[in-house]
């Protein structure tokens, strides 16, 4: 009697159950970070456009700009000579006695009011008395002298200023010699108002 083959299609024993991973809380599971956000960049500031300067048919330009009023000529063109530090102050002084232009309050410039006057790159300039071109607007009358005195000055160090490049350059007590141009304020600075003195409380009418 022959043998039954084994049957190899024969069902194997099943493999013991493996249990299922517990689920874990929702709440356990940590968050992915967030993605960084590139910081905003700031709004660029829209470009304000120069008015240009005015000229008052009087010897003086308004420019709008800086609210500052400037002689048309220098102290070269309307005296043709220049100053030193120390005698600068007499030209002021004979232009503000003839009350030029109808005011008396004309001074030197201070280093930032000067700077208002410089562009560089622009295509019209002004022409020094040597010829030489120099970044101011061609309003100023040509022939001045490219630098000027300006109120930074001390009598320890005397600064002079130079429409050319932009830039004040300071000198020991010397005899330096240098051009002087004007300039005085649209709107003269008011003194503060002192505050109104208390005034007594007003009684009420009797009934």
């Amino acid at each position: 009697m022959s043998e039954t083959p084994q049957n190899k299609d024969a069902a194997q024993p099943a493999e013991a159950a493996k249990p299922a991973p517990e689920a874990k809380p929702a709440g356990d599971t940590p968050a992915a970070p967030a993605a960084a956000k590139p910081a905003a960049k700031p709004a660029a500031k829209p470009k304000v456009e120069k008015k240009p300067l005015v000229d008052n048919k009087n010897g003086t330009v308004t420019d709008p700009n800086s609210g500052l009023m400037w002689k048309q000529t220098d102290g070269w063109l309307d005296k043709h000579k220049f100053f030193t530090w120390e005698n600068h102050k007499e030209y002021v002084d004979e232009v503000n006695a003839e009350k030029f232009a109808g005011y008396e309050d004309w001074r030197i410039p201070t280093k930032l009011e000067g700077m208002t006057l410089v562009e560089k790159g622009r295509k019209e300039t002004v022409i020094d008395k040597n010829g030489t071109p120099f970044p101011m607007d061609p309003i100023f009358t040509e022939g001045c002298v490219s630098n000027t005195w300006i109120s930074e000055c001390t009598a320890d160090e005397v600064v002079r200023f130079d429409f050319k490049i932009g830039s004040d350059f300071k000198y020991p007590p010397a005899e330096i010699w240098a051009s002087v141009r004007l300039v005085r304020e649209l709107e003269p600075k008011k003194e503060e108002a002192k505050p109104d003195a208390a005034k007594p409380e007003e009684k009420a009418p009797a009934a």
